[in-house]
């Protein structure tokens, strides 16, 4: 009689710290498998699927060798890869003698899905375990909200420093404060260096040759003969101990900051090797909290909090108002909008310094760090009328660390205000000034940042206007909102028109900006 099970591990499963990994090898075999179902459902970045395909190699041989585990693993190329993951899952279980078989919950709506549906109609019993990765269960966030309109992400990030001891003098917070930020959020100074990210220089042809020949319809750029992303747990881990020993300090100040031909900044790019969970959250944050520990000169309170809370808070949050509001969460649209994407978010060809730098650098590395995917992209596209969908699709598909529990969450939500305001209190749109005055981008634009209308008008100064004077209807009576709409009032009525005929004009030829 059959006694083994057989355990499915997904792409975006590869905890080494698992509890599954440390139950007796001879009783469980693993499946992975590189899927055309993953590849497609979504355009992704060449480099995102040649590392996730990359890091799912590494993890198989690190079952293998240290664990002496049995791994099933189908290459995108094998002949006997049916290209969906339940369907490998069938035929592994038909070829195989399991008893059962089991899988973690998948992060994703979409896949949690398909995997529920097969376990009713397979003929194998199966089980489900967690990925023990998280640090809040699935639905705590929902919970914790109960009869809330509003998920206030502040409330919940001091809930889970003081669960976990994050930051804390016993009950109360470090220092006396819960957010540093106002140290934070500066400009960069003119002559400041900023360092060379560190990267790892692999060759990759092989695999980037495979996904080519199997004809995925990928976008972006790779430079196959130097792959610079961390693919193991290893190299996640030299990079954490990079970021905390050699960006910390100044990550806090600089964090939003921009800069021409500067793709990473002060910035870590962690956010694949967690997400693929190669490292653990807890780990990141500890290794963290303990060089301001060890050396509060070099990691100052104000980055080591600002870095913690975007894992402890906002990353914890975002997949927690995923699992509270998927799968409606999808289809929300809270302005209507309608419009397609420009064509240079495909290519970055357009005459705007800021998005040609932005949507460049992300084809180029894959990355772009959260102010420029929120106030350039993501600004521009609101300020645009893009269709939510639109835009879910290319943050999706264009960033390595993008899996659809922190995508859409931050895309439809922070981003794009879809949501009507679950996360954001505000949509968060701006002009020229606030691009201004955290990048260099604007002095070598072929538009000007100070003019409105006429000539070379930068167009996100007509733009901010015309979106707010179109929405007048949702937004005028929001708090947050400021200043808006009293300037907009006392605006004479021939330099709105003006204003909002020079908007129209854009909104006209988006693809020609």
């Amino acid at each position: 009689m059959p006694t083994k099970t057989l355990r499915l591990i997904l792409g975006d499963q590869l905890n080494h710290k698992h509890s599954w990994w440390e139950d007796d090898p001879s009783t469980f075999e693993v499946l992975m498998c590189e899927c055309r179902s993953e590849t497609d459902y979504a355009r992704h970045h060449i480099q995102k699927v040649t590392a996730f395909f990359l890091a799912m190699r590494h993890f198989a041989d690190w079952l293998r060798g240290e664990k002496g585990i049995t791994v099933h693993y189908l290459r995108l190329d094998d002949a006997d890869n049916k290209q969906s993951i339940t369907a490998n899952v069938e035929v592994q279980l038909r070829r195989g003698s399991y008893h059962a078989w089991a899988y973690q919950l998948p992060d994703e709506y979409r896949l949690d899905r398909a995997l529920a549906e097969f376990a009713v109609k397979a003929n194998h019993s199966h089980s489900t375990a967690d990925t023990e990765h998280f640090l809040a269960k699935r639905y705590a966030l929902r919970d914790f909200f109960k009869g809330k309109k509003t998920y206030l992400m502040e409330a919940f990030y001091r809930h889970m420093r003081k669960e976990y001891g994050i930051l804390m003098a016993g009950s109360e917070p470090v220092q006396g404060k819960w957010n540093f930020d106002h140290q934070n959020r500066k400009s960069l100074p003119e002559g400041e260096r900023v360092p060379r990210p560190m990267g790892f220089e692999r060759n990759v042809e092989g695999v980037v040759a495979m996904i080519e020949k199997a004809g995925v319809k990928t976008m972006g750029s790779i430079d196959a003969s130097r792959f610079i992303w961390p693919v193991t747990r290893e190299e996640g881990l030299a990079l954490l101990d990079h970021f905390a020993e050699a960006h910390l300090q100044k990550f806090g100040p600089y964090q939003d900051a921009m800069k021409r031909n500067e793709w990473s900044m002060w910035h870590s790019r962690l956010s694949f090797a967690i997400n693929a969970k190669l490292l653990d959250p807890l780990e990141v944050i500890k290794r963290v909290e303990h060089a301001w520990q060890e050396h509060p000169d070099a990691a100052p309170i104000a980055s080591v909090e600002g870095f913690i809370r975007q894992i402890l808070g906002w990353r914890e949050y975002m997949r927690g108002v995923y699992w509270a509001k998927m799968p409606e969460y999808a289809g929300m649209n809270y302005f209507g909008h309608e419009r397609k994407l420009p064509e240079w978010y495909w290519t970055g060809d357009t005459k705007m310094e800021c998005m040609k730098q932005a949507v460049g650098q992300s084809l180029e590395h894959a990355y772009a760090h959260h102010i420029q995917r929120l106030m350039v992209t993501g600004n521009f596209a609101l300020l645009a009328g893009i269709h939510p969908d639109e835009v879910d699709a290319w943050y999706l598909g264009v960033y390595i660390d993008a899996i659809e529990w922190v995508e859409i969450t931050n895309t439809r939500g922070m981003s794009q205000y879809a949501d009507g305001g679950i996360v954001g209190t505000k949509p968060y749109v701006s002009s020229a000034n606030y691009i201004d005055k955290m990048s260099d981008y604007c002095g070598s634009c072929f538009y000007s940042k100070s003019k409105k209308t006429g000539d070379k008008a930068c167009p996100f100064n007509s733009l901010y206007w015309h979106f707010y004077e179109r929405h007048r209807d949702k937004l005028e009576k929001n708090p947050r909102i400021g200043f808006v709409y009293p300037t907009l009032n006392k605006m004479k009525p021939d330099a709105r028109e003006e204003l909002m005929a020079q908007a129209e004009k854009y909104l006209g030829d988006l693809d020609g900006l």
